[in-house]
């Protein structure tokens, strides 16, 4: 029997987040939803990581309806979106209450599979989303970020799925984010989990070091289930491999993708003139198209080394680029090895150009830094700089039990405190998630309704 290789198509949301910094509104995709929907995908990526803060700070988009709206016209293919399993979708950690109550609503909303992580794979921050996902019967895909350091290896990454797999979770992804598991490694690796565990396995990768479309054929030769990738437009390098290419590849290689290849050319031609506006705009910088094999060695995300460009070109100073990646590096081996992921990835990248446009490291310690050397991140995978250590704790002892247990709940204090302004648990829960920004929103939407309201008024009155 022939098979079935699960494809999980990424342009709404990791490919354009790797891209183009999550910045495609809904009305660029709304017209090839229905497409998407018939060319038998695994799942559509389309929500979670960076798509809600885009939405509520660049887009004016309630990302609870954009939701929503995928969800009316996708019904055949599960819709899939990436969980930060404490930090839920923002850069820290919430009470329990608080996820609980996002994981039923992300559900009640649409949501069908739920990828679900902790930037230090700490499993102790995924337990309770994990739970509330099994809760309301949809499907919770356990996560590894995937990262090469001296205490990272085979064995450290068997046991991590072992923990998976006692938990509950229903498949596990291997998440690289930076495309630098090489065709030896993933193919070791998913044999190892194959020979020990029945539990589907998925890999995800990334083209930044040109790695990803041989190390998912090796992937698959192991025995991996499922792989993620980008409709060619939008794919290569910092997002994905691309979806056609890894269809035909496989097909030729005489597994089953399910996919239609005159749905996927169709696909294809919608997004292509997209890419053309974001390139024409700026939006879509050439730097993150190409293959850089420089990520080998700073293991950069193409979420970060996008974002990274953009703060760096916000200050003047892309020319630092390069002296900002060499020394992420230092900063992650300093904080103890963290794999690059978010929110780990933006304070490596936010301390590290600090120290490098300070002129002088640690000079300025972030805030998230400072929190994360405290223990309210989990526990570092490795040894934390001494010295640095004690620059930020003195003589405090840091958190080693679960910092969520030392939180309180939130959300029903918060809702009462936002009576007149929230129209719904949803918005509560978008505050929690980013208080300022959620607040300039529900006041921008509130002006635009206004005028809205006012023009239909004035156009009847005429």
């Amino acid at each position: 029997m022939t098979k079935k290789i699960n494809i999980t198509e990424t342009v709404i949301r990791d490919a354009q987040q790797s891209l183009i910094a999550t910045r495609m509104p809904f009305a660029d995709f709304e017209g090839i939803l229905d497409t998407l929907d018939n060319a038998s995908f695994a799942s559509l990526e389309c929500w979670g990581g960076a798509t809600f803060d885009s939405c509520l700070r660049y887009l004016c988009e309630d990302p609870w309806e954009r939701l929503r709206k995928i969800k009316a016209r996708v019904k055949k293919t599960p819709l899939q979106m990436l969980l930060r399993g404490q930090n839920i979708l923002g850069y820290k950690h919430y009470p329990d209450d608080v996820v609980r109550l996002f994981v039923s609503r992300a559900a009640e909303n649409g949501m069908d599979i739920f990828r679900i992580f902790d930037a230090l794979n700490d499993f102790r921050n995924i337990e309770t989303a994990v739970d509330e996902v099994l809760k309301n019967g949809k499907h919770a895909q356990g996560c590894i970020c995937y990262t090469e350091s001296p205490i990272h290896n085979l064995t450290l990454y068997a046991e991590m799925v072992k923990t998976l797999v006692g938990m509950g979770v229903q498949s596990v992804c291997i998440k690289d984010m930076s495309g630098i598991i090489g065709p030896r490694e993933a193919y070791d690796l998913i044999s190892a989990i194959k020979d020990s565990s029945d539990i589907p396995v998925i890999l995800h990768t990334h083209s930044t070091t040109g790695l990803g479309p041989i190390t998912y054929i090796k992937a698959v030769e192991a025995g991996a289930d499922g792989i993620d990738t980008a409709i060619s437009s939008f794919s290569g390098g910092t997002s994905q491999p691309a979806t056609e290419t890894l269809s035909y590849a496989l097909k030729g290689l005489g597994y089953e993708t399910g996919l239609d290849d005159k749905v996927l050319k169709e696909i294809n031609d919608f997004f292509k003139p997209l890419r053309s506006k974001y390139l024409a705009s700026g939006l879509l910088d050439p730097l993150v198209l190409g293959t850089e094999t420089d990520a080998l060695t700073y293991q950069v995300p193409g979420g970060m080394l996008s974002n990274l460009i953009a703060q760096l070109k916000a200050q003047n100073a892309i020319d630092k680029l390069n002296d900002v990646l060499l020394e992420v590096p230092g900063v992650r081996k300093d904080l103890g090895y963290p794999p690059l992921v978010t929110p780990m990835s933006q304070m490596v990248g936010v301390q590290a150009s600090a120290n490098v446009l300070g002129g002088e490291r640690y000079k300025n310690i972030s805030k998230e830094v400072k929190s994360y050397i405290r223990g309210e991140y989990g526990k570092a995978p490795g040894e934390i700089d001494s010295a640095l250590s004690k620059k930020v704790l003195g003589g405090e002892q840091p958190v080693t039990g679960r910092f969520a247990d030392t939180l309180e709940s939130a959300f029903e204090k918060t809702k009462r405190e936002l009576s007149n302004t929230a129209r719904s648990d949803e918005d509560v829960l978008s505050y929690i998630a980013f208080p300022q920004i959620a607040e300039k929103f529900f006041a921008d939407r509130e002006a635009k309704e206004s005028k809205t309201v006012t023009y239909r008024i004035e156009k009847k009155e005429d």
